[in-house]
Formats: C-alpha cells, sequence, structure tokens
C-alpha cells in the first residue's frame, strides 16, 4: 500500500511544501531592481529631486510643528479649563460649607435661647405654684372652717323644721 492510498478517503485535502533558501537575497534583488527602474523612469534630475526632497521635508517638518504646537496649545487649554472648573467646584463647596456652618451655629444659638426662656418660663411657674401653696394654707383652714360651719347651720335648720 503506497503512502497516497493510506490518506485517499475521497476528500479534497491540502498538501502544504516548504521550501528552503529564501530569505532576504530575493527581497534585495526586488529593491535594487525597483531602484534601478525608479531612476530610469524619474521625470527630474538628481540635483532636481534632491531639492524636492528636501522641500517637502521642510513642508512636512512645519507641519508636524505646527500640530505639535496646537496639541500643546489644546492641551494647555484643556488644563486651564479644568483647573478653573475644579476651583470654581472647591469655591462652590467651600460657600456651601461657611452657608451650613451659620446655619448650624444659628440653629445652636436659637436653641440655647429658646431653652434659656423655657428654663425661665418654668422657674416661674414652680415661683408661682410655691407662693400660692404658701399662701393658700390660710385660704384653705378658713374654707375648712367655712365649710364646716355651713353643714352645721345646715343641720341645726334641718333640725328646727317640723316634719310634715
Amino acid at each position: 500500500m503506497s503512502r497516497d492510498e493510506r490518506y485517499d478517503t475521497g476528500e479534497p485535502y491540502v498538501v502544504i511544501e516548504e521550501r528552503r533558501g529564501t530569505g532576504a537575497a530575493p527581497f534585495l534583488l526586488g529593491l535594487a531592481i525597483g531602484a534601478g527602474l525608479a531612476l530610469l523612469y524619474a521625470p527630474r534630475s538628481g540635483a532636481e529631486t534632491r531639492t524636492e526632497l528636501k522641500r517637502r521635508a521642510g513642508h512636512a517638518k512645519r507641519l508636524a510643528r505646527e500640530a505639535a504646537e496646537d496639541l500643546s496649545d489644546s492641551v494647555a487649554d484643556r488644563y486651564e479649563q479644568a483647573k478653573r472648573t475644579v476651583e470654581d467646584r472647591i469655591d462652590s463647596a467651600r460657600r456651601t460649607l461657611d452657608m451650613r456652618k451659620r446655619q448650624a451655629t444659628e440653629a445652636i444659638r436659637a436653641g440655647r435661647e429658646a431653652a434659656q426662656q423655657a428654663r425661665q418660663d418654668l422657674e416661674a411657674r414652680i415661683a408661682e405654684t410655691k407662693a400660692s401653696y404658701r399662701g393658700g394654707e390660710g385660704t384653705r383652714a378658713a374654707r375648712r372652717t367655712t365649710a364646716t360651719a355651713g353643714d352645721d347651720v345646715q343641720d341645726a335648720a334641718d333640725r328646727e323644721l317640723p316634719e310634715e
């Protein structure tokens, strides 16, 4: 059985062949041929071509310099804009913090005043209650005496009335 018969399944297959010895030589040969053809078909002389290449290189250099300056300006502008934005936000946060601090200080002051006023009101009520309690002891005794005397008068009146 041959090698080809073992693998013959009726299906298509790909055969890969390896060639040795290819490398830089064919590339260099193509490069030399291309350079020779370019020199043969060049519309200008060598001096004219070099002058044109220098001119184009100078133009490309100017364009690159301008693009770099534009990029530098753009980066600087964005940096300044970001810096201003951050500074504005910091200032806004400081103003908000100062306002909240003033509000808290005012609320604490108002709370202290309210507590002081409530304490004074409570102390005044306590003093009034104590005064009325002390002043009312004699009045209460008199009321009790009058009430008891009134009951006695009523009892006497009930006794004097004939029953019907």
